[in-house]
């Protein structure tokens, strides 16, 4: 087990060269969780929980775990399964189911175990909470994505009060997380588009989802921490915006069937750090050798020119097979 070091993946997120190559992933799966930490895992939304991924990321070699700042999340009333419509389960398409929804208030969420949790975080560690979602996620998922973009011309006042009443709790639960000592960092992981276009025009997203991340970059950095964006998707047309406008210090989330990371790299990275790539198609499908070739690669390719930390493109889903994802992970912790 390497010792955590954060500063590694702070001097990545500046486009600087760490001190040592950097790990970074959205999450895991439970399997691996459990065989990281050594132990069954405990009741998730506790603090017992925070500790036990905190363990794991270490176990793991990460400098940072990725955590649940609080139990705050929206009531998405669908089935949850492994894959599903972006049209299932939804039901705000009038103003009367806007006024008659239950808004959760994020204030009323306890954070309060990130503090109890710090204690027992591995020394060096520092925690990064992910939100409920995001803006543009769980708009769609209270809308529906057919009817979001019949909204967008039928009702777009509408639309907006939707996108303002998510925006707004999701970033109070940004608010609220940034200003405990352990959190390093945030993530902001809001999935907009296909592989071949973001899910609304460039103008519609400059217009209702754009305000709401950059109020929760600002959110980090005037608490002097950096902020990763997680978003999946084609990001040709929207890529400048995410580096100048918003103002993200790292994008996660690459696919080699929209833009493989290692061209991702030689476009953007010395604009903004590049995170994760290595395609979790590829993760399933190749090799453990093949794997470490790739990574040994993409680590050669970066050099001394920083701005890069390793992992999947994604994250680790339990159908990736454990010897890849202990593949790609030992090409720095050994």
């Amino acid at each position: 087990m390497r010792q955590p070091d954060f500063n590694n993946l702070l001097k990545v997120l500046e486009g600087k060269n760490p001190d040592r190559p950097t790990l970074f992933e959205l999450f895991m799966n439970g399997p691996v969780y459990e065989r990281l930490a050594g132990r069954p895992a405990p009741d998730y939304d506790s603090v017992e929980y925070i500790v036990f991924l905190a363990e794991a990321f270490a176990a793991g070699g990460y400098d940072y775990a990725h955590v649940r700042a609080s139990e705050f999340t929206f009531d998405i009333r669908r089935e949850a399964k492994v894959t599903l419509s972006l049209n299932s389960g939804a039901g705000i398409t009038s103003r009367s189911a806007f006024n008659d929804y239950p808004w959760p208030d994020p204030e009323a969420a306890d954070y309060t175990q990130l503090e109890k949790a710090a204690p027992h975080v591995p020394q060096g560690m520092k925690l990064i909470p992910i939100g409920p979602g995001g803006v543009l996620e769980n708009v769609t998922a209270l809308i529906g994505y057919e009817d979001m973009c019949m909204m967008l011309h039928d009702d777009p006042e509408l639309l907006q009060d939707i996108f303002n009443a998510v925006g707004e709790r999701i970033l109070r639960y940004y608010e609220l997380a940034v200003n405990y000592d352990i959190v390093g960092g945030v993530m902001s992981n809001d999935d907009w588009g296909f592989n071949t276009q973001t899910f609304l025009s460039v103008e519609d997203m400059r217009k209702y989802v754009y305000p709401w991340h950059k109020k929760i970059v600002e959110t980090a950095h005037k608490a002097g921490k950096p902020v990763v964006l997680h978003s999946c998707g084609y990001f040709g047309d929207v890529m400048d915006d995410v580096i100048d406008v918003l103002k993200y210090d790292g994008k996660h989330s690459y696919e080699d069937i929209i833009m493989p990371v290692e061209e991702a790299y030689e476009q953007w990275g010395n604009r903004i750090a590049i995170l994760g790539g290595i395609d979790v198609d590829f993760m399933i499908r190749s090799t453990p050798a093949e794997i470490q070739k790739r990574c040994r690669a993409m680590l050669e390719r970066v050099g001394d020119r920083g701005g890069y930390a390793l992992g999947t493109g994604n994250s680790v889903p339990e159908y990736i097979p454990q010897e890849n994802y202990f593949a790609m992970i030992d090409v720095v912790r050994k």
